[in-house]
């Protein structure tokens, strides 16, 4: 197998919905979750899953939301053996490309 690359969103890439299939579905990334939650004193991820598109703008918002679904994404990979030679980031990416290094 070649070379394996990570290249992480920036803000602006936010949704409604983001990150809430992949947090019932896998453990990893509920956990990554429920640790956001716990750090930021508030909940991202009742934001993220159940937030509206107004709310997700908000820069205090996005910026948390994307780091954490970046991340939950890099350890439901990591339990499936899958881990970056390479990572990048655009904007905000960089950030998640730092935790996943």
């Amino acid at each position: 197998m070649g070379k394996v690359a990570f290249v992480f969103p920036g803000q602006a890439s936010q949704y409604p919905g983001m990150g809430k299939e992949l947090a019932d579905k896998y453990p990893p990334a509920r956990a990554v979750f429920d640790e956001a939650d716990k750090a930021l004193g508030f909940s991202i991820s009742k934001i993220c899953f159940e937030g509206t598109e107004d709310e997700l703008k908000l820069t205090a918002n996005t910026q948390p939301a994307i780091v954490t679904c970046s991340v939950a994404v890099c350890r439901v990979l990591a339990e499936k053996g899958l881990t970056p030679d390479f990572v990048a980031g655009h904007s905000l990416g960089e950030y998640s490309a730092l935790v996943a290094a």
